[in-house]
């Protein structure tokens, strides 16, 4: 899926991103555990006002919108693919099995953070995936934020 796509119908696109977001965060908080103390004392080190909210679960495999456009918009904007490692939906974290570092759960839990920060998950996703239309996934100001927070 083209880039320009996404900036052209990005209206259409995100009230669908939102409740495909927190219908996971959903499942992620059914299904993942809280966070033991000293995740808990990581989160708060890099800013997590409410660690004790956060779920973290543990997948083979990361869901992926049943809309196709989604997955597509998804993969696309590098958001979901074969390749990623964690991922953040309000206050549950999908770490894909195997991978659950100290340094990559501090990554994800500075994105708890910014939902905090932002007020909710419609408004998180607003302006991150505006940050990643203009500067790309790596370069997006929420992932520089979030590995300068990397314990």
């Amino acid at each position: 899926m083209d880039i320009n796509f996404i900036k052209a119908h990005f209206s259409e696109l995100l009230p669908k991103i939102t409740l495909w977001a927190e219908e996971t965060q959903s499942y992620i908080c059914q299904h993942g555990k809280l966070l033991n103390q000293q995740q808990i004392l990581d989160a708060q080190r890099v800013g997590v006002s409410q660690p004790k909210k956060i779920y973290l679960l543990e997948l083979e495999r990361f869901p992926l919108p049943d809309d196709i456009v989604l997955q597509q918009a998804a993969i696309a904007l590098g958001f979901l693919s074969e390749n990623t490692a964690g991922l953040t939906l309000g206050y549950g974290i999908l770490i894909k099995k195997g991978l659950l570092s100290r340094r990559l759960l501090s990554h994800e839990c500075r994105h708890v953070h910014q939902y905090e920060q932002a007020g909710s998950i419609a408004n998180f996703l607003e302006s991150y995936l505006m940050s990643v239309l203009k500067d790309g996934y790596f370069d997006c100001i929420y992932e520089q934020d979030a590995r300068q927070y990397e314990l």
